[in-house]
């Protein structure tokens, strides 16, 4: 075990998985074709929602979910610090202003009492939307977001990349599933190689406003239609005379290729088939890690298992991270650490953010680290990680 790498996520390629590539590379369509709209349909199915938009990465997702939005310059959105820097980013790409509110240092997930205040101090009408994060893989309780972006005049776009799959109880005890349109305008995901759902790369934006839908899919393919009934300009000017040439096409708006291809959506629609046994055996593992740790001295802080959680992630705070980073490398456990808040980002330094503004997520910043968590880790993978930390503490 010494030697054998353990990183903190991996994607797990099936002989079934290798075999659906195959089969659509040796087909008649690389992209644009049937495999697309197959998987789309699979995961809009999936997740609950009506519709759903396959696309490049799910940083495209989140750019055209605002590029949907109409989100313009100076738009203000608020966001969490806690996550990867696309959640934040996509605002920016359309001219906005990112407003960092902060976490709920015992959940990680973006406080909405932090949110309130943003809200009730300022005029109505100085905030667009907000961008929730399921981080982890702990959903998010949308439900009470949507009261209050209610209130304000707010959407919301729900970063769903680490969960799907995953729920919260609603206040009539019913499971909302993650990216599934009650709550949120438009959902995103991601299908990168750690994700549940594995595509080399890839992303999904699920929604349930066919008009939002509909928009997607022309800023998807550079802002084009091939739909008659949107044409504007004539019969005659297109080349016909009694109807539209099939060649025929428009550029309505400055879109983007963000296409996803179809061999990319065969492996998803592959991995799709066991995404619920994928999510039983991460909740397992989390559980043992739980248990494992539970009460130890050294922690500042745990992921704790709840319902619905998919677990992406499993997280502990601790103390002397650095030095338990660095012993866990040596033992070829490539734990990873999640994340360096956003708005200490240089980038985001420059706009004027600074230490001190986020105190919750700063802490947390400075003790996290996500141990090894994807459904092929072994008993004795885990079992040798879990005795290397308790380990290092105990010299």
């Amino acid at each position: 075990m010494e030697n054998k790498a353990i990183p903190y996520g991996r994607q797990n390629i099936t002989d079934e998985d290798i075999q659906a590539v195959i089969a659509t590379l040796t087909s008649d369509y690389l992209t644009q074709g049937p495999k697309i709209v197959e998987f789309e349909a699979a995961f809009a199915k999936y997740i609950g929602s009506k519709y759903a938009v396959a696309v490049a990465n799910g940083t495209a997702a989140l750019h055209l979910s605002t590029l949907a939005l109409n989100v313009k310059p100076g738009d203000k959105v608020i966001t969490t610090p806690i996550t990867f820097a696309a959640s934040a980013n996509c605002v920016r790409y359309c001219g906005g202003e990112v407003v960092f509110a902060d976490i709920d240092p015992t959940t990680y997930l973006l406080d909405i009492r932090s949110v309130e205040k943003l809200l009730a101090s300022a005029e109505k009408g100085t905030f667009q939307g907000i961008i929730p994060v399921d981080f982890g893989g702990r959903a998010v309780d949308l439900q009470a977001f949507r009261k209050l972006a209610d209130d304000y005049g707010l959407w919301i776009i729900e970063d769903a990349c680490h969960a799907p799959g995953g729920y919260f109880i609603d206040n009539n005890k019913q499971q909302q599933r993650c990216g599934n349109g009650e709550y949120a305008e438009l959902a995103i995901f991601s299908f990168h190689p750690v994700k549940h759902i594995a595509c080399g790369e890839g992303g999904m934006i699920t929604t349930n406003d066919k008009a939002l839908y509909q928009k997607l899919l022309q800023l998807r393919t550079h802002g084009i239609t091939k739909v008659e009934d949107e044409y504007t300009n004539s019969i005659q000017f297109a080349g016909g005379t009694d109807s539209y040439p099939n060649w025929y096409m428009e550029m309505q708006t400055l879109g983007y290729n963000y296409r996803l291809t179809d061999f990319q959506a065969a492996l998803g629609l592959s991995q799709l088939n066991r995404a619920d046994d994928g999510i039983i055996k991460r909740r397992g593992i989390a559980a043992t890690y739980e248990q494992a740790f539970e009460g130890k001295s050294f922690l500042k802080g745990q992921s704790k298992v709840v319902e619905g959680h998919a677990y992406h992630l499993y997280i502990l705070e601790v103390a002397d991270r650095l030095g338990l980073y660095n012993h866990l490398r040596n033992h070829h456990i490539f734990a990873q650490i999640h994340y360096i808040p956003c708005h200490l980002m240089p980038y985001y330094r420059s706009l004027g953010w600074k230490e001190g503004d986020l105190p919750h997520a700063e802490e947390y910043y400075r003790n996290c680290i996500s141990l090894p968590m994807f459904p092929t880790l072994t008993e004795d993978e885990q079992k040798f990680v879990i005795e290397k930390i308790i380990g290092y503490y105990s010299v």
